[in-house]
């Protein structure tokens, strides 16, 4: 089986998918080698500039290649599975539509194809609301990160416990810079994949919250319907981090994703 690789979302890091890897290995069915490697500007991976979704998953696509040893200009690379988070797996979509001999099978976590709306997108969150987190980011930027930790758990039936998860993520580790998060969010406010989907040609699990107020439903209903080989499956409970608040449906849907032939 292929190697499985994690991608997490903005402000927060590896460390988030712990739980998730832990209940993979222990299962005995999935190779206990995974890897959850920080995006740019997190933990000590350097920066990259320009802060794009394009040039993040090639920076991805470095890290991850040479973690097992190889060269991203090697012809010959073994496929990895790929699971992206919100932000992550934008970058995550990105670089299978970049390097499709390189991703064997991809998920999409409460992801979406454009995260801001826009003249014919309103799937994602209106520009003032990100222009306000940007805004007070240079005044106060750990309790911005706290408040959007917590627009993250809103409107599921575990809440409490998804914030209270989250916000114990953010401590376990140094805090992003205040300049990568900037960038992350300016990121969000650019990024619009929606060219690349057609591009992404492995099989795609898309795994939604129903009440995710970051990334609505109808964005993984558009990625369902553009994407060549997807299947979306929605708890109907779940907000947008719905590992967190869901753990043994999630880890169910992918364990039996990963295994299928």
């Amino acid at each position: 089986m292929a190697e499985t690789v994690f991608l997490h979302g903005w402000g927060l890091h590896g460390g988030i998918w712990s739980s998730v890897r832990a209940d993979l290995a222990a299962n005995g069915q999935i190779e206990p080698t995974t890897r959850a490697p920080e995006l740019p500007g997190y933990g000590d991976v350097p920066m990259v500039s320009p802060y794009t979704v394009e040039r993040v998953a090639e920076s991805v696509a470095e890290s991850v290649a040479v973690s097992l040893g190889q060269s991203v200009l090697d012809g010959v690379q073994a496929p990895v599975n790929l699971v992206g988070w919100s932000m992550g797996g934008m970058v995550a979509m990105a670089l299978a539509a970049r390097y499709p001999e390189r991703v064997a099978k991809l998920v999409l976590v409460g992801s979406s194809a454009c995260f801001m709306n826009r003249p014919g997108w309103a799937h994602g969150l209106e520009p003032a609301v990100l222009q306000a987190f940007a805004d007070d980011l240079a005044h106060d930027y750990q309790a911005t990160l706290q408040r959007f930790l917590s627009l993250q758990a809103r409107g599921g039936d575990a809440a409490r416990t998804v914030v209270t998860q989250l916000r114990q993520a953010v401590l376990a580790r140094a805090a992003p810079r205040p300049d990568v998060l900037a960038a992350g969010l300016n990121l969000l406010r650019e990024v619009d994949v929606r060219h690349l989907a057609e591009e992404v040609r492995c099989p795609t699990l898309l795994l939604h919250g129903a009440h995710d107020k970051l990334c609505p439903v109808s964005a993984a209903d558009w990625l369902h319907a553009h994407l060549p080989d997807a299947r979306l499956i929605v708890h109907a409970q779940a907000s947008h981090a719905p590992f967190i608040s869901h753990p043994q449906w999630f880890v169910n849907e992918l364990r039996n994703f990963l295994h299928e032939h």
